[in-house]
């Protein structure tokens, strides 16, 4: 996923990676950086890493599309292009608030894709499109 987030940001995924190639776990001291990096949302986020929620949809034509299922059962699809979730939380507190960079569930997406756990999915060109035009969602 290409990156929105600041430069120190990027190195705490980096280090989250890095970390968990080795150990397979994440180190204290990188949690507290996320939640000083990231707030209350990194403990939600980190469930659904846990819950295994987040899924990346790729087609044929080398589209991607990540959806994360949130905490109350709703099916989020967020875009590999850009930094955009469709959540209530991502429009109140990132845009109208601008109190965070991210909603937990693109937090989720990117812990998931630094700890190489995140889920592949292969979808269909058609399939696809019906994800990016927003009329529908895919049932994983």
């Amino acid at each position: 996923m290409r990156s929105f987030l600041p430069a120190v940001a990027e190195q705490l995924f980096r280090d989250i990676q890095k970390a968990y190639q080795e150990t397979s776990q994440i180190a204290d001291d990188l949690l507290i950086a996320l939640n000083f990096i990231f707030g209350s949302c990194v403990l939600q986020a980190l469930d659904l890493v846990d819950q295994r929620s987040v899924t990346c949809l790729s087609s044929p034509s080398g589209r991607k599309a990540f959806q994360v299922i949130g905490g109350s059962g709703h099916l989020y699809t967020c875009f590999e292009s850009c930094h955009y979730c469709p959540c209530p939380a991502f429009a109140y507190t990132v845009l109208r608030r601008n109190e965070g960079l991210l909603c937990k569930h693109i937090l989720a997406i990117y812990l998931c894709q630094a700890m190489g756990v995140i889920q592949q999915e292969s979808v269909s060109d058609q399939q696809m499109s019906v994800l990016l035009s927003g009329t529908g969602t895919h049932d994983t």
